[in-house]
């Protein structure tokens, strides 16, 4: 399981850092936040 929350963390970063250089830096800005809740190395949402 952590290790399918940290795919899906790597891919919303990723996702978050090519939004940002479209230009969309708000939306941006969520998905890595969003990114970095999700994956077990930051504060995981499905552990609380």
């Amino acid at each position: 399981m952590e290790f399918i929350l940290w795919i899906i963390a790597v891919i919303l970063v990723v996702s978050g850092i090519v939004t940002i250089l479209r230009g969309s830096i708000l939306w941006g800005i969520v998905l890595i936040v969003v990114g970095l809740l999700v994956g077990p190395g930051g504060v995981s949402l499905f552990t609380k």
